[in-house]
């Protein structure tokens, strides 16, 4: 991914895709790197491509209008595929990790996590009424959660709304499918 995802903590984390390739050198599926800062964080090495695609196609329904989720989510960056979501309990869209150290000593990096979780936080927003009572609502919204954990221990982590997800995934996807 070019630009990268920007993180909680202003670092940058860019998802890049290396070719996983059978023993003739044929490219069937791939691994991702990750990077923080443009340094090596980490690889997930579970053959990821298809899962991304299908993740992908799954935003992209959600955010339809006419979709299951247009009814209950008006802002269409609050729509997400699974469960409606209650607030407390995180549903994972997806979840990268290195099965085996054979998936990723071809890139020299390191084992690594990539995890999509949704969360779904409320907040009251106050409305003055009445005689001098604080009227209000709950305004829901839903995010995607993306973390990323590299070697020893450390992780960063990036807030997307449902544009942004399906963006990302998006642009990984078209990535992995222009490797030679």
């Amino acid at each position: 991914m070019r630009g990268g995802l920007r993180c909680l903590d202003g670092s940058s984390l860019a998802v890049v895709p290396v070719p996983a390739r059978d023993r003739g050198g044929v490219r069937y599926e791939v691994t991702l790197e990750l990077r923080r800062d443009g340094a090596a964080f980490g690889a997930v090495g579970e053959r990821c491509g298809h899962l991304l695609a299908g993740a992908a196609a799954r935003v992209a329904a959600a955010r339809a209008d006419g979709s299951p989720q247009a009814r209950r989510w008006p802002d269409p960056d609050d729509r997400f595929p699974g469960p409606d979501g209650v607030p407390g309990r995180d549903a994972e869209l997806f979840a990268l990790r290195c099965r085996e150290r054979a998936d990723v000593g071809h890139t020299g990096a390191l084992p690594g996590e990539l995890r999509c979780t949704l969360r779904t936080s409320a907040h009251w927003i106050p409305m003055p009424g009445g005689t001098g009572a604080v009227r209000g609502r709950w305004r829901l919204t839903r995010r995607a959660v993306l973390e990323a954990w590299g070697t020893g221990g450390h992780g960063v982590r990036a807030v997307l709304t449902s544009s942004e997800l399906l963006l990302f995934l998006t642009d990984l996807t078209k990535e992995i499918r222009s490797l030679p």
